[in-house]
């Protein structure tokens, strides 16, 4: 009798495993193997490049650029001098007490900042400079809050979670470190970037102001607090201010000063010609801004434009053109800047380019020499006056920006409001660039190039770069800062003409790609030929803003220098 074997039910495989399937007939057992191939995703990235410990500077470097903004130093202003018990904690640098203990913003000066607040509102009227003196001395406290090395939530303008904002992410470094990280990390981070020792120097400090230290300044000599002592300054050894005079080049380029500076003019008075574009300016007395700028003009401590232009020339090689500067004698020039910084910038955008390709790693080394020649010709110009002047110049030019933001000089100058500015300073900037017969191109792209351009050198100047000999530093530093550099390529481009990513097949761009920017801005404004146009106003240089006049070709000792060709 025939046994009836029952059917078996044959489970179902997962997608990509071996089937187990029965024989057609029936019978027992298992039959044919039917393969599923599995799905293979396959994907090209870029080619991975290890993390380095310099990289916490970088962040360092953009955490303080962004927290000494104008946005966030209007922010401080409003809340120090209008509510000054809410003023900001202290940060890095010079903002403790004889005894230790942190400062707060409104304890700077003597008597303090908020006394004098006080003593002013509880006035019956305000005269003099006092009320423009406090200002000043608050954009002082405010860099010496907010500049220095370190790493921290923002405390003016857009507040950071106010439970555990040492826990938040900092926004945008995920993009750029590959991974997120919050404050706390990159807090650490830092400080082990900074205590790495360099033969006998210990504690806190950068890496290429320890290795100076140590080549130069005998270790007894090498500790103090005191500035009259014959030893070393320990806060500008461990916490520079990080700020680039760059920044103020590109803002007087873009008429910031000269903007200013024909408002005061008016105020005095004084007519500029027959068609005054100003004569109208009325400013009432009732509110704030006729005291501000009356003590504005009274400031005769304020830096002259030959000053400055004397530090853009020694620090960068870069030169002002007007009557204001005509026959400067500088002691020296920075004049191999341009090529080497040009130079860089190239380098980076053919890594851009190369590092695009998935399926070819780039070569970091010429970029790697690009950033020592960089870092030596910066080297060679931080000297004298740069570091006091630079401060001295930022918070001149903080103080311009806050002044024309004001209600008052938005309703007589009127911007174009359907301007998408980024701060409410540029478009008074922009009307009175017009006015006067300036660059066409808008106050945002010298902002751009003053913004980027800081932070680019910044993390060149106080990279270790000369000790470096792995392309992997090089490779990253490209990577982070290449939302900057590309901004800084596409506003020198606007501003100047010049496409310094372009191929160097031909020898008249490499010609313009190492020109003074100062010459592109004169060409493009009045062509090959210099003429006079009937809006460009002249200004009194005893104001120390005079501004650039590009009418007047550069002679003498002041004449731009021949540029070498190629790379």
């Amino acid at each position: 009798m025939a046994t009836r074997i029952p059917p078996q039910s044959t489970p179902v495989p997962p997608a990509g495993a071996l089937a187990e399937t029965v024989q057609v007939d029936g019978s027992a057992g298992f039959g044919a193997r039917a393969v599923q191939p599995p799905t293979v995703h396959v994907t090209l990235d870029q080619a991975a490049v290890p993390n380095t410990s310099d990289q916490a500077l970088w962040v360092a470097i953009r955490n303080r650029t962004d927290a000494i903004g104008f946005d966030r130093y209007s922010a401080f202003i409003q809340r120090l001098l209008c509510t000054p018990s809410e003023s900001g904690a202290a940060s890095c640098g010079g903002s403790t007490g004889v005894d230790g203990t942190p400062l707060d913003a409104a304890d700077i000066g003597s008597p303090s900042i908020e006394s004098q607040v006080q003593d002013l509102a509880s006035r019956p009227s305000i005269y003099g400079v006092d009320a423009y003196q406090l200002l000043k001395l608050a954009t002082q406290a405010f860099l010496l809050f907010e500049g220095g090395v370190g790493i921290d939530p923002p405390r003016f303008g857009t507040p950071a979670n106010p439970q555990a904002p040492e826990q938040d992410e900092i926004p945008g470094e995920a993009s750029r470190l590959g991974r997120p990280v919050t404050y706390a990390q990159a807090r650490n981070e830092l400080n082990e970037y900074l205590k790495t020792e360099i033969g006998t120097v210990g504690g806190k400090g950068l890496l290429y102001l320890k290795r100076i230290v140590d080549a130069l300044i005998p270790v007894d000599q090498r500790d103090a607090g005191s500035p009259f002592c014959e030893r070393t300054l320990r806060n500008r050894l461990r916490c520079p201010a990080l700020i680039e005079l760059i920044f103020c080049y590109w803002l007087e380029q873009g008429y910031l000063v000269q903007t200013l500076n024909a408002v005061a003019l008016r105020f005095q008075n004084s007519r500029r010609g027959s068609n005054d574009p100003l004569a109208n300016l009325a400013l009432d007395p009732i509110r704030p801004l006729t005291n501000l700028l009356w003590g504005y003009v009274q400031d005769r401590d304020r830096l002259s434009v030959a000053r400055r232009s004397l530090e853009y020339l020694y620090a960068y090689g870069l030169e002002l053109d007007g009557k204001a500067v005509a026959g400067l004698h500088p002691v020296e020039s920075r004049a191999n800047f341009i090529e080497a910084f040009h130079n860089l910038l190239y380098r980076a955008a053919e890594f851009y380019r190369a590092d695009a390709i998935t399926t070819v790693r780039a070569d970091g080394f010429p970029l790697l020499q690009a950033l020592k020649e960089v870092h030596l010709v910066m080297a060679e110009g931080d000297n004298n006056q740069v570091d006091e002047l630079k401060r001295s110049a930022r918070i001149e030019m903080l103080t311009m920006q806050w002044l024309l933001a004001r209600p008052e000089m938005r309703e007589f100058l009127r911007g174009r409001v359907m301007v998408p500015y980024r701060e409410a300073w540029m478009g008074q900037v922009d009307t009175m660039k017009r006015l006067q017969g300036g660059p066409q191109a808008s106050i945002t792209h010298f902002r751009e190039l003053a913004d980027s351009g800081e932070k680019i050198l910044l993390a060149v100047r106080y990279g270790d770069w000369i000790a470096v000999n792995d392309q992997s530093q090089a490779l990253n530093w490209a990577r982070y800062w290449k939302p900057e550099i590309q901004a800084y390529l596409h506003a020198y481009y606007a501003v100047a003409g010049v496409d310094l990513a372009a191929e160097m097949t031909d020898t008249q761009r490499s010609h313009d790609r190492y020109l003074q920017p100062a010459a592109h801005l004169r060409q493009r404004l009045f062509g090959p030929a210099p003429r006079v146009p009937a809006a460009t106003l002249a200004f009194d240089d005893e104001l120390a803003a005079a501004p650039l006049d590009y009418t007047r070709p550069a002679t003498g000792p002041r004449a731009l220098p021949r540029p070498r060709r190629g790379l």
